[in-house]
Parts: C-alpha cells; structure tokens; sequence
C-alpha cells in the first residue's frame, strides 16, 4: 500500500474540520484506493506541528510556535497541500506563498481560499501546467455547491452560455430575512452576526465581493475565461433599502443577489448584482443560507443545482473530495508519484 503524504496550511475553523474529517476517512482511502493516508504538517500562521508518521488528533492543540510558512511545509515532504488559510483577493495573501511554493515542487494541491486563485490564477494554472501537478479548488467555488464540479464534469463536452448562481449564503440569508419578516439590514446583519455566519466585518459579502470571487474562479477556472476583477461590475445589497423591499414584495418579486456570466459572440460578460425573481422561479424558493446556481449550455440545455450545509464541514467535505479526484487520478496512473 502506497503511503501519501499531505498537508495543512491555514489551520483555523476550516484547516482544523478538514483535518478532522481527513483523519476519520482514512479507512475509505485505505479501502478504496489503495491509499496509506497520512497528515504529515499542519501549520497556521505563527505555529505547527509535523510527523513523519503521520499526526493524530491530540497533535492539533499542541502547535509549536515559529512551525510556519512555505518551507516549513516543503520540508515536510507532502505530495498534497490543501490551503485553507485566510483569503486576501487583492493581494493574494497569504495562501499565494504556499501555492507558489508548492506547485512550483510538483505538489499536488487543492485550494479552499479564494485570494491567490482570484489574484494570481493565471500564473498558478501555468505553474501546475509546468510541474505537473493537480489544482483543485472546490472549497473555493461555492464549496457545498457543485460548481466547478458541474462544469468540468457533468457538462463536459458543452459549452456553457450563461450561468447565474445565489453564491454567497450570508447575503442570502439577510435578504430572505428582510423580504420574509419584514426586518431591516441592520437588524437582519446583527442577527447573522449573533449566529456566528455572518462575519464581524461583512463587506466582503454584503458588498459583493465574495459573490465576485466565486464568479471569477468558476468563469478562469472552469469556463475558459481570462477575467480579472475590473472586468466585473459589482453591486453589493447593503444599499437594498425597506422601501425596495417593500417594492418587490408588492410586485410578487424576490430579490437574490447573484453572480451573473454570459458568452456571445460579443464577447463575454460577467458581474454581481441584485436580480429579482418571480415566487415561481426555482431562485425564489432559495431560502436562509442556501446556495443555487443554474446553467445554460448549447447542448444539454439548462441545469439548476441548489445546496447547504453546515460550516465548516461542508467545505472541508468540498476539499476533500478534490482529494479524492486526486487520489483516483493517480492511481489511474498506476501508482502515486
């Protein structure tokens, strides 16, 4: 049985449920590839920890100050690195190091932070293309929800022609709340807040800019395009007033903000905004945190696909199964670099 060594970098809520949930599944990997796989580093930003052997879960609260950083990972010797740490998209940072770093090594890699695939996608496709490595990313692309997956899987052979999706489940959640109980932004925001699924900074989300990532990382990754942020026309909700609430529920409208893409023969255009919906629509029945997306494509016509789940085991079990893609894909090729 072939030994395959993997790592961690980021371990906040995300790193740490990934690592649990890679630990637990190790019987599968055994079982159904052949695959002795062993958690060799996990790091976050200032401590880590390593085995040779493999960590276990005792060794998750017992990190080591100054264990840290691209090297600390390299030196590791892991053939797979799952990034899972914090995400800057307008400056990369700071999984950019780690992807560099690891695919420039022929190391295999599955991302789950946005930020480096958004600002610097195009150099990391082309460091994988060099080094031979795997980049997947489904923790990064609406993670429970199939997106990448559906693309580059289920349409294979298509060509998509425009997609839509509710991608981003903190703004969803606060227009539901606003449109089905009346409550305004403020009020809607502290409550997610108080849950814990709203961040205690929410621009990223409310402003449009999570929703844009996601979108950016679909159409550069999965569709083809060569899009960058300035190409996208961002719209965010906070500015969704009581008045244009009340103004969609008097015309039987819903309003969701979505990440939009469409390709013709002018050109391709891509943005996020406020859309409303007819209760009728799929979209409008799309409620709390839920995520949907739909596409069109020339040949199988148009394919909706709607999806939750509980944070952050869903978007560790979305980096996990790009593991998986990973591990078939090499034992397809009669044995593991």
């Amino acid at each position: 049985m072939r030994i395959v060594r993997i790592a961690i970098a980021g371990f906040g809520g995300v790193g740490k449920a990934t690592a649990h949930l890679l630990l637990s599944r190790r019987p599968r990997y055994c079982h159904v590839y052949g695959a002795d796989v062993r958690l060799v580093a996990v790091c976050g930003s200032r401590s880590g920890n390593r085995s040779d052997e493999g960590l276990e879960e005792d060794a998750f609260s017992n990190l080591e100050d100054g264990l840290s950083g691209p090297d600390f990972i390299a030196q590791s010797n892991a053939e797979i690195l799952i990034e899972a740490g914090p995400s800057d998209f307008r400056t990369g940072g700071p999984g950019l190091a780690y992807l560099r770093s690891a695919l420039s090594a022929g190391c295999d890699t599955i991302v789950i932070s946005k930020g480096a695939l958004v600002h610097s996608g195009r150099k990391l496709r082309a460091l994988a293309e060099g080094s031979g490595s795997i980049l997947k990313l489904s923790g990064a692309a609406a993670a429970a929800l199939p997106t990448i997956d559906l693309v580059e899987q289920s349409l294979k052979g298509c060509e998509v022609l425009e997609v839509e999706g509710i991608l981003n489940a903190t703004t969803n959640y606060l227009l539901d709340a606003m449109v089905t109980r009346g409550i305004g932004f403020e009020t809607a925001l502290r409550e997610a807040q108080d849950g814990g699924f709203a961040e205690a900074d929410p621009r990223n989300d409310t402003e449009g800019w999570d929703t844009a990532c996601k979108l950016l990382i679909l159409a550069n990754f999965g569709l083809g395009a060569d899009l960058a942020m300035n190409d996208l026309a961002v719209e965010g909700i906070q500015t969704v007033t009581s008045e244009r609430i009340a103004a969609f529920r008097e015309q039987g409208l819903v309003p969701k903000l979505i990440g939009h893409f469409s390709r013709s023969e002018k050109g391709i255009v891509a943005g996020v905004g406020i859309r409303s919906y007819p209760l009728s629509h799929p979209f409008a029945q799309v409620r709390g945190k839920d995520k949907a997306i739909r596409i069109v494509t020339d040949a199988m016509g148009e394919t909706l696909a709607m999806g939750s789940g509980t944070e952050p085991l869903a978007t560790a079990a979305a980096a996990l199964k790009d593991l998986e893609h990973i591990l078939a894909a090499r034992s397809a090729l009669s044995g593991f670099r």
